[in-house]
């Protein structure tokens, strides 16, 4: 059956997956790229992934506007003025979500949701009930209408009064989009509100904590002086984003070499420079030819700008890569398996640090590195450096274990940690958790409670009663039900292992 016809007849997307689903067709219809054939090899092998992204880049991936900046001037292009009260600003944002491109169709990034609506809700300018209201009439429209959980907004690290209102709305409504990060710095995040926080993460599995203290001086020394979280857990520059994410898949990398010295010391630097050469020719295109950065309203208006977009290299399966040459030591137990993936990454990023792309200005035209969170047809691949699903070891060790990797990874890095339903009575232990997980480098990390609907699958949300919905062959409305249900099956996401 043609791939068109079959999209047409499945009865488990609705007509707006369907849409998205044949414009992926009709844009890999086309093969405009220039791609060598030994890069080529490895894209068919599915050692380098484009991750979906199609053959002709058309619009960045990740596409991070200056919300800011548009709460104070408006729109010309959208006919809409700076708002002036709670119900304004609310619409004002959901109207420009329709038209802020990215890879999934949908925004991964929708703003410092607590600053942009502070001035609106702070100071009696609405009462409590009043911004109650519209926050969750906001909220409920994101989740009905971007029907995916790579849609993020951002907290903190300052409690506000619209922070805690959010909070408040994501805990009663228990939906999965958005998915949320609170900027965690304990100088300037209350314990009220983090605790808050945590108890909303182990009730609805958000917000995960990004480290302000190693996100913040990162961006600042690349020239940024604002950060997002985006998308999973992607740290990218406001008013840029990042033109594309190819990933190097670790896992089957392995299986072309023949030693461990092999390994690190021939393949790794071969196919990063062949993920180098084909992110470079995906961001030509995407610069030069495809005028996206002529043609948006967005760039005119001030809202992105070209020289604060990167582009992020991603790596999957570290821990099996670093399993295939052990001899039977396993990476997040033993001290030399571990040692040897962090040999692998520190190779990984001085490569990838010592090249520049010629199309790109932002941190100088060198790539952010990027620990990707999986795909749904992988099998027996975990998640960038993560303990594999299954044989995770005890809390702290894994915390102690993970945290060296995460220094490597301006653009991303997390771990998930599911805890006892009996956690919730007790959310001020989540935050200890927090604050001893970031004083020993840990960059991200994300929880909920084993029993929630709410689950985090890798980097983002999914519902456990839509899963069931597909199950019975029903269609469900957030496109990442499918690739959820695809990885509770292939990377047995729910048998996380529970924490007390």
């Amino acid at each position: 059956m043609h791939p068109a016809l079959a999209v047409i007849k499945d009865g488990t997307q609705t007509y707006q997956q369907k849409v998205v689903s044949l414009a992926h067709i009709g844009e890999d219809s086309i093969s405009p790229l220039k791609i060598v054939p030994d890069v080529q090899g490895l894209l068919d092998s599915g050692v380098i992934c484009n991750l979906h992204e199609g053959n002709a880049p058309y619009r960045p991936r990740y596409v991070v506007p200056d919300y800011e900046l548009f709460m104070e001037k408006g729109s010309e292009f959208l006919g809409l003025e700076a708002p002036k009260d709670i119900w304004e600003a609310t619409n004002s944002l959901l109207i420009l979500y329709r038209h802020v491109p990215s890879i999934t169709t949908f925004p991964v990034y929708i703003g410092d949701l607590d600053k942009l609506l502070e001035p609106f809700v702070a100071d009696g300018k609405a009462s409590y009930q009043e911004a109650l209201k519209a926050i969750s009439l906001f909220l409920l429209q994101i989740d009905r209408t971007i029907n995916d959980s790579f849609c993020h907004a951002d907290l903190g690290p300052e409690a506000t009064t619209a922070g805690r209102l959010i909070l408040e709305a994501s805990r009663e409504q228990n939906n999965a989009v958005p998915n949320i990060s609170l900027k965690y710095d304990p100088d300037l995040t209350p314990d009220d509100f983090a605790i808050l926080a945590a108890a909303t993460a182990l009730d609805v599995a958000k917000p995960s904590f990004a480290n302000d203290r190693i996100y913040r001086p990162e961006f600042k020394a690349m020239g940024f002086d604002d950060y997002a979280i985006a998308s999973c857990y992607n740290g990218l520059p406001k008013g840029g984003g990042s033109c594309t994410l190819v990933r190097l898949n670790l896992a089957k990398a392995a299986e072309l070499a023949k030693s461990r010295k092999d390994f690190l010391d021939r393949l790794v630097p071969e196919i990063v420079a062949a993920q180098l050469a084909y992110m470079d020719e995906r961001v030509r295109f995407l610069v030069n030819e495809s005028g996206f950065f002529e043609s948006s309203f967005l760039v005119k208006e001030g809202l992105i700008k070209k020289e604060r977009f990167s582009a992020m290299f991603g790596l999957v399966g570290l821990a099996e890569a670093v399993n295939a040459f052990s001899d039977g030591l396993r990476f997040g137990h033993d001290s030399g398996a571990d040692a040897f993936g962090l040999a692998i990454i520190e190779k990984i990023s001085e490569l990838v640090a010592a090249h520049k792309c010629l199309w790109l200005k932002a941190n100088h035209g060198r790539y952010l590195l990027h620990a990707q969170v999986g795909i749904d047809s992988d099998k027996g691949v975990s998640p960038g450096c993560r303990i594999p699903i299954g044989d995770e070891p005890e809390l702290l060790d894994h915390i102690i274990r993970s945290a060296p990797f995460h220094k490597y990874f301006a653009s991303g890095i997390g771990d998930v940690f599911a805890f006892e339903p009996t956690a919730r009575n007790n959310p001020a232990h989540l935050l200890d958790v927090v604050k001893g997980a970031m004083k020993q480098g840990l960059r991200y990390m994300s929880a909920y409670s084993s029993d929630s609907d709410v689950v985090r699958i890798t980097g983002y949300l999914v519902k456990r009663s839509e899963i069931e919905r597909l199950r019975k062959g029903e269609a469900s409305l957030q496109d990442t039900s499918l690739l959820g249900k695809n990885a509770v099956d292939g990377l047995g996401v729910l048998n996380r292992r529970v924490r007390s």
